[in-house]
């Protein structure tokens, strides 16, 4: 199997790891007190990426920003955050706490400016979220349809120059009931190589699945349920993926 990186997630909500269920706010729940210490966990185990998502800022409800350059300051590994980044000082912000690569997501889909300036600063240091429901590329923390398909939105990405394009299958997110194949296909044969899979990964196999499409271009893959319910290691998933 092609080696593909592992993104442990690590969901903040008024300064707490959470999970959400399908993207719902209504639906949830603490997973760990402390992000941080959740965070270094996961690094210490040999992760090779973090993926921290501030869902109070993605919803619009809060900011998590201290939390996350403490996350930041205390772990090896590089860092990729998302959730409610929309504008140039939101991104020199994290940037200025040390995060390695900030992730667009409502922005990229209506803010092309934005994203221009982005990707000419250091593309290497931005992804874009693809959050799709039923096809579609969703926005404002989930909440909104954008009316554009994840095909059109992912080709029209890598016309902009994005190289990191985050697919997340909402209907699947926190679910832990497979990845959605079909939609990943579909984004890696729109975007090509550099597709992160994000959404439903709920059993070790699961990864083994992925790495189906690693020759197309699947780049890594986005975990966490399956790790903060403690059903799978970093290490298993890390062997699993070719050693990450």
């Amino acid at each position: 199997m092609r080696s593909m990186l592992l993104y442990p997630a690590i969901d903040v909500a008024g300064g707490q790891a959470v999970r959400l269920r399908q993207g719902r706010a209504a639906q949830m729940r603490v997973v760990h007190p402390d992000p941080v210490e959740l965070a270094e966990h996961f690094a210490a185990a040999g992760a090779p990426w973090l993926h921290v998502v501030d869902i109070d800022a993605a919803l619009g409800t809060g900011s998590n920003r201290a939390v996350l350059a403490r996350l930041v300051g205390r772990v090896a590994c590089p860092v990729e955050v998302g959730g409610g980044v929309r504008s140039w000082e939101d991104i020199q912000a994290l940037k200025g706490v040390g995060v390695a690569r900030v992730v667009l997501g409502t922005a990229a889909q209506r803010d092309g400016a934005l994203l221009a300036r982005a990707l000419a600063h250091d593309a290497e240091a931005v992804a874009v979220a693809a959050d799709t429901r039923s096809g579609t590329v969703v926005v404002s923390g989930w909440t909104a349809d954008s009316g554009e398909p994840l095909a059109g939105f992912a080709a029209r990405m890598r016309g902009e120059g994005v190289r990191h394009l985050i697919v997340t299958a909402v209907e699947r997110d926190g679910t832990g009931t497979g990845p959605d194949l079909e939609v990943l296909r579909a984004a890696l044969a729109a975007f090509g190589p550099g597709v992160i899979a994000s959404g439903g990964v709920g059993r070790v196999e699961d990864v083994e699945r992925l790495g189906t499409l690693a020759a197309a271009g699947l780049a890594g893959v986005i975990v966490g349920t399956l790790l903060v319910e403690g059903r799978a290691t970093v290490g298993e998933l890390l062997a699993r993926l070719g050693g990450g």
